[in-house]
């Protein structure tokens, strides 16, 4: 069992080394004033990859899905992933839930568990329309705070 979460996480990060290059090529959005995250148009994502940025009360969080690699499952058809970054550091020790409202009007929520600089956790990403992606997370300084984007499959 440790064998394979071990073989598993080094998967994941060999996986995100890789796609970094094409990453640095993703367009950007950034907002500057707190809440303004949902009002944005939905960005279309990718089978295999989608990453968008946003500013939330200062700090950078990166929001990126990919589906799942056989095997790499972890409760869904995509791994939702989050990196919280300040003044361009990664932001360690966060606690973080995460909640999905799908195109259905269903919604889940998960909390996200910590790989490297990532957190991240699986949904089921795979059905066509717009999935609302949120977060909510509390820094080790005990502040609160909240966004999310929206992932669109036509």
């Amino acid at each position: 069992m440790i064998i394979k979460h071990t073989i598993a996480i080094l998967s994941l990060g060999g996986t995100l080394l890789i796609s970094q290059p094409l990453l640095a090529e993703e367009q950007h959005h950034h907002e500057s004033h707190h809440g303004a995250q949902h009002h944005e148009m939905p960005m279309t994502g990718t089978p295999n990859m989608f990453l968008q940025k946003r500013q939330i009360d200062g700090f950078q969080v990166s929001f990126h899905v990919m589906a799942a690699q056989q095997g790499m499952e972890h409760g869904g058809s995509h791994n939702l992933m989050i990196k919280i970054e300040q003044h361009g550091k990664v932001v360690d020790r966060v606690r973080i839930n995460s909640k999905v409202i799908y195109p259905d009007g269903r919604d889940e929520s998960k909390p996200l568990m910590k790989m490297g600089e990532w957190y991240m956790n699986g949904y089921d990403l795979a059905q066509q329309g717009q999935h609302q992606l949120m977060i909510l997370f509390k820094t080790p300084a005990g502040s609160t705070h909240k966004g999310g984007v929206y992932y669109a499959i036509p």
